[in-house]
């Protein structure tokens, strides 16, 4: 005898009424008439001044607004250009003590504020504050910190070290402008993870409990696997931001000394904006979203996307 294994017929789905599909129609007009203020914003903004900066990128465009046709010249000047390749390693550089910082210290801090006691609504808001400050404002008061009569060397002077050259020095520079862009922006990014830290279901670690495991075990093991897509993000924008640091560098360091701390931003703003060579700062440009798009794609692709698959 043999068994009848085939699956039963899907039901059939019936069609939305005309009515249905008309109110479905509309809505989706509207949605779309409240989207499209971005949308026209993006592409006129975004999408446009990308798209002219790789054709620019191919030719010679100066002030007085001719443009020529150069083909892959620009991009030939630029790998042969010392300064380029001292300007990526100095972002390189930065990049790589900003970025773990900014993760470490904000998942520290979204720890500490995700608890439940009193005042702490106001503690997430001071820890927030220099987020919202101006970076200008803000680099101007950590040169004053960091220079060599400052509070940072006032600190360290009572501990018998000698007066450390934060911001002349070209070893210490860029790493001292790395502490800076974390302070600036730790806030932003334990918002994100303390989001992630809430959305985490309590039974987790409710039932963990039960099986005897301890905190340590708990965070390990429930709450680090839960914020992969969290921590994901904020290790992408926190390179994308790093990579493309010049606000502090503009107004801390101005690229000294001796180009220590010429980031590729800068270099991509002194080209265009100081020697008006807008083909050749546009051939910066395009290596430096290829550079941000290629390690952001490698990255989602080795921590996984954000439903934690590898």
């Amino acid at each position: 005898m043999t068994t009848d294994t085939a699956s039963p017929p899907a039901p059939l789905v019936r069609p939305a009424p005309p009515r249905a599909r008309r109110r479905i129609g509309r809505n989706s007009r509207i949605a779309f008439l409240f989207v499209a203020p971005y949308l026209l914003f993006f592409v006129v903004f975004r999408v446009v001044p990308a798209l002219a900066a790789i054709g620019l990128s191919f030719g010679d465009y100066n002030i007085a607004g001719k443009f020529s046709f150069a083909g892959i010249e620009n991009y030939q000047r630029l790998f042969a250009d010392p300064l380029f390749w001292n300007s990526l390693g100095v972002t390189a550089l930065y990049t790589a003590v900003a970025v773990p910082l900014n993760v470490v210290f904000s998942l520290f801090m979204a720890q500490l504020s995700n608890r439940s006691i009193r005042g702490m609504r106001v503690y997430r808001t001071f820890y927030f504050l220099p987020v919202v400050t101006s970076l200008v404002a803000a680099g101007t008061v950590w040169t004053w910190i960091l220079s060599a009569h400052g509070p940072a060397n006032w600190f360290v002077g009572l501990f018998g070290v000698p007066p450390i050259p934060w911001l002349t020095s070209g070893s210490t520079v860029v790493p001292s402008l790395g502490l800076v862009g974390v302070w600036s922006g730790f806030g932003y990014f334990m918002l994100i993870i303390l989001a992630g830290l809430l959305a985490i279901p309590q039974e987790y670690g409710e039932a963990a409990m039960v099986d005897g495991a301890n905190a340590w075990q708990r965070y390990w093991h429930i709450t680090l696997p839960s914020l992969r897509p969290t921590l994901l993000v904020v290790v992408i924008l926190s390179f994308i931001q790093s990579f493309q640091v010049f606000d502090l560098i503009y107004v801390m360091t101005g690229g000294g000394p001796v180009h220590a701390s010429y980031s590729l931003v800068f270099f991509l703003y002194d080209q265009g904006f100081h020697y008006f060579d807008f083909g050749y700062a546009s051939a910066a440009g395009v290596i430096l979203f290829l550079i941000t798009f290629g390690v952001s794609a490698i990255q989602r692709r080795i921590f996984g996307d954000q439903r934690g698959e590898a």
